[in-house]
């Protein structure tokens, strides 16, 4: 179907009674519906609450699939970065920070997070399409839920999602092939510990599966080579870390390469196919996973002045985000990337007033 029919199709959504579509008034005065829609999808994200307000046929259009396609395949869209925290009053709350206004970067807050969840520890946070999820958790005096909420970052509203099949507090949850996995984790009945949830938002369902290498002491997830590696922290008798992976194609979970989690001791990012992982056991030190000679290598220490750990990574294309207490946050971009005496050149987005502590970091583009 060509754009301009899919606008079509759009415009008699909106027509009132006793209108026809013909009778519509364009979205731009004088041009084709699908001309402005060439023109509007490439008015920066940061103006598109602007957009909406202009008139409903924008703001539908603003929040509609076509728009999000567009930009998409012609490079348009923009990536922010969403940080769910933990405020001194012990309440979750979520910002976002559009990395791209270098000038004026700060962090803002998201209001209007589900009230049920505010005082849950140990929720996932994930993002799939433009959709953010907050999924499980529990309380003092609340079991593990099954309960999940999605925020639509174009209509800027949380939603019930469909719920768990599993109920699930601190678990493991990544994105693989389109489709979200909740691993693992504490539940209401021990025997559910080692299985895990699978959501297709085609079917807007969960479906859970088992496996007894899952391990319920969950720290770290990430999601390398088309695989989900899950490590848990190493325990007090031992150093030695203990980490599974999943692997799609058999649909099997396995234990890890001993080499790549030897190394694997804090947060890790993926950033075009490379691991790489913030060593916060002594400072902040940045370290990467070389597939070639299966050895990790440092890449030098963050300034202690700048960073404020704990701390969690974000990556957007070269760029890694070390995100730490307050929302201090440190830009190193690996493609510019030098090492001074030891020490990694990076910028820095100035950090709250408050000392917030980041739970998850996630990235979502529109």
């Amino acid at each position: 179907m060509r754009l301009s029919n899919k606008l079509e199709t759009m415009q008699s959504e909106f027509v009132g009674p006793g209108e026809t579509a013909t009778t519509q008034v364009p979205l731009i005065g004088g041009l084709p519906d699908d001309i402005a829609l060439i023109c509007l999808a490439r008015v920066p994200r940061k103006y598109h609450i602007v957009l909406k307000c202009v008139s409903k046929r924008w703001r539908d259009l603003v929040c509609s699939e076509e728009w999000h396609t567009y930009r998409q395949k012609n490079k348009l869209d923009e990536t922010w970065i969403y940080a769910l925290c933990r405020d001194g009053s012990d309440r979750v709350c979520c910002y976002v920070l559009d990395p791209a206004r270098s000038s004026r970067r700060s962090w803002k807050l998201i209001p209007g997070l589900p009230p049920r969840s505010l005082n849950r520890k140990g929720m996932a946070f994930e993002v799939l399409g433009r959709k953010i999820y907050l999924l499980g958790g529990c309380g003092w005096l609340e079991d593990a839920t099954d309960e999940v909420y999605s925020y639509d970052a174009s209509r800027n509203a949380w939603e019930v999602a469909a719920p768990l099949s599993t109920p699930r507090c601190y678990f493991a949850c990544e994105v693989l092939n389109k489709k979200i996995y909740a691993i693992g984790g504490l539940s209401t009945q021990p025997s559910d510990h080692p299985t895990w949830d699978v959501y297709d938002p085609q079917c807007n369902s969960w479906t859970s599966h088992r496996d007894h290498n899952i391990i319920p002491d969950i720290e770290d997830s990430v999601v390398l080579d088309g695989k989900i590696y899950i490590r848990c922290g190493s325990s007090v008798v031992s150093s030695h870390v203990y980490a599974v992976v999943y692997n799609p194609s058999s649909g099997t979970w396995e234990h890890a390469d001993v080499d790549i989690v030897a190394g694997w001791r804090g947060p890790a990012v993926v950033v075009d196919g490379t691991l790489y992982v913030l060593d916060q056991s002594s400072g902040t030190r940045l370290m990467m996973w070389e597939k070639e000679t299966r050895k990790w290598v440092a890449l030098g220490r963050l300034s202690s002045l700048l960073t404020r750990p704990p701390c969690r990574l974000i990556a957007i294309e070269k760029k890694i985000f070390v995100i730490g207490k307050g929302l201090s946050t440190v830009v190193f971009d690996l493609g510019m990337g030098m090492n001074t005496g030891g020490i990694v050149v990076s910028s820095s987005v100035p950090r709250l007033i408050s000392d917030d502590v980041v739970i998850s970091c996630k990235s979502l583009s529109i």
